[in-house]
């Protein structure tokens, strides 16, 4: 038998064998989505005709990822493991009843990203042109959750999200993690040559500010509402560039020209999921609070100190305007714990007694993917 004769036989095995293995995962996945319909069943029978059967359980579904994640053994990485899980996920839970998702539009902006990173591709996500539209919507029960984002890691916390929450009654019921990597695309009308105006959103400007004064320190650096609004203008312009994610170059048919031209390379947005039902312990949580201190010396420190003594992790910090003061202050606080804990329950109702309110506004799992 000649080499080429030998080589294709070996790969005709191996074809073969991943055959036998894709026969294998189909009947696996199908078995997978009757389980899951066997679940909504059982979930309906238990509850009155009327009532509203929740299919989607946070907690559950990052449960399930993180086994998925601690059972791998490779060569795929173990976000990759996840991807696949939370697809197969989103696919079984469309069987009963496909998730609506209101997400800050347009479409082709990192919000859409995380929205599909989150839920899978078989969640129904509708853009609106606000955050509190998106608030609106989940309120009204027209969707049954949001995607807001809440802070990036270069250029800080979006205080309209947290404005949002001062008069919203919304959970927070999860968190997406989002590696932020921005494009400089052009139309295929455009002259690259002659670039003169460079479109983005402002906080998009500010993260390739570096790049831009070293590639296109003379052109026009022009805000707009969003990356995706910044990549429509294209269409027609012939001196004109935009910097946005790859989604809006395939969504606009544009054609990028230089790739992850962030400052930072490991710049990253995180982003809100917002609810109406309270989400059970996962076992990996986060809880944020929201509290209004009486304006007194050492307020802050009396706030905080009760954490520090019982070593719980705050992970952020923010501090906002009051709303019904000229100089109260309210602090948007971020911890790891679930509220049903009882050390971090114990602690909540030590930090009530020092503040002049404190409002919960989620505990959730920590972000997964």
């Amino acid at each position: 038998m000649s080499f080429e004769q030998a080589e294709s036989a070996k790969l005709l095995e191996l074809r073969n064998k991943i055959d036998a293995i894709d026969e294998e995962i189909g009947r696996l996945i199908s078995a997978r989505a009757e389980c899951a319909q066997q679940v909504a069943e059982v979930k309906k029978a238990s509850l009155p005709e009327d009532a509203k059967v929740l299919f989607y359980r946070p907690e559950r579904e990052a449960q399930v990822l993180r086994k998925a994640m601690e059972r791998n053994r490779g060569p795929l990485s173990n976000e990759e493991i996840a991807r696949l899980f939370r697809e197969i996920m989103s696919a079984c839970l469309a069987l009963e009843n496909p998730i609506k998702v209101a997400y800050l539009g347009p479409e082709g902006t990192f919000t859409q990203q995380a929205s599909l990173k989150h839920f899978g591709h078989s969640a129904l996500v509708m853009p609106f042109a606000a955050i509190d539209e998106v608030f609106r919507e989940v309120e009204a029960g027209a969707v049954n959750y949001g995607v807001v984002p809440v802070e990036n890691s270069t250029e800080g916390v979006v205080n309209h999200t947290l404005d949002n929450f001062m008069g919203s009654n919304l959970k927070i019921c999860g968190e997406v993690e989002l590696r932020i990597h921005h494009n400089l695309m052009v139309s295929d009308v455009t002259n690259i040559s002659s670039i003169s105006r460079i479109y983005s959103h402002s906080q998009s400007l500010a993260q390739c500010r570096k790049w831009l004064d070293a590639h296109y320190p003379k052109a026009e650096r022009i805000a707009v509402s969003s990356n995706a609004e910044a990549a429509k203008r294209l269409k027609g312009e012939w001196n004109a560039a935009a910097i946005a994610g790859s989604m809006a170059a395939d969504l606009y048919s544009l054609k990028i020209i230089a790739e992850k031209i962030e400052d930072q390379p490991d710049n990253s947005t995180r982003f809100l999921i917002i609810g109406k039902q309270a989400v059970p312990p996962s076992g990996v949580d986060k809880t944020s609070i929201v509290v209004a201190t009486r304006n007194e010396p050492g307020a802050l420190h009396n706030l905080l100190e009760p954490f520090h003594r019982h070593n719980i992790d705050l992970t952020r910090v923010e501090t906002r305007p009051s709303r019904t003061g000229v100089w109260n202050y309210v602090f948007f606080i971020d911890f790891v714990g679930h509220v049903d804990e009882p050390l971090i329950s114990d602690v909540m109702k030590e930090v009530a007694t020092r503040c002049a309110d404190l409002k919960l506004l989620g505990s959730y799992p920590r972000a997964v993917l």
